[in-house]
């Protein structure tokens, strides 16, 4: 059983790794093409959370969050893949910030196709992220081994 655990961690953590590697091969000089995608779409986050709460978010670099992007997916993906909960929060930390910035469906009219399709994908990550909650209350839910103590046997006189 603990093989086939193995085996379905590297599937699902395939989907981290492959993303990952795409946007470490497009990366470049100014953060490649998941920079450009995600730039515009994270000022109309930034000022949607403004407008809301009055919380001005910082400006950064986009390159910089790609790059962040990358290392977490990678990192988190590696040690989930080897059973470890710090993957799996890492994974999810990346779910929370990604998720709602990426694909925002509640920016367009529910009968327009661009909604559809961010809709579908935002329901996808929605499912990984519960994916995630499921392992780590797995994780947390099986108890540990213990050592089993002998117990002294008694004498027969």
């Amino acid at each position: 059983m603990a093989f086939v655990s193995f085996v379905g961690r590297v599937l699902f953590a395939s989907v981290f790794i492959l993303s990952a590697w795409q946007e470490f091969n497009g990366f470049g000089t100014n953060g490649g093409p998941a920079a450009h995608l995600l730039e515009p779409k994270f000022h109309v986050f930034s000022k949607h959370v403004s407008s809301q709460t009055g919380f001005q978010v910082p400006h950064f670099e986009m390159k910089h969050a790609v790059a962040a992007a990358i290392s977490v997916k990678a990192f988190g993906s590696l040690l989930f893949i080897f059973g470890s909960s710090v993957g799996a929060y890492l994974l999810l930390l990346h779910q929370i910030i990604i998720t709602p910035i990426l694909y925002d469906f509640y920016n367009y009219d529910a009968d327009t196709k661009e909604f559809n399709l961010l809709f579908a994908k935002f329901a996808q990550n929605l499912a990984l992220f519960g994916a995630l909650l499921f392992f780590i209350g797995m994780k947390n839910s099986i108890p540990r081994r213990q050592l089993k103590k002998k117990s002294p046997k008694s004498k027969t006189t």
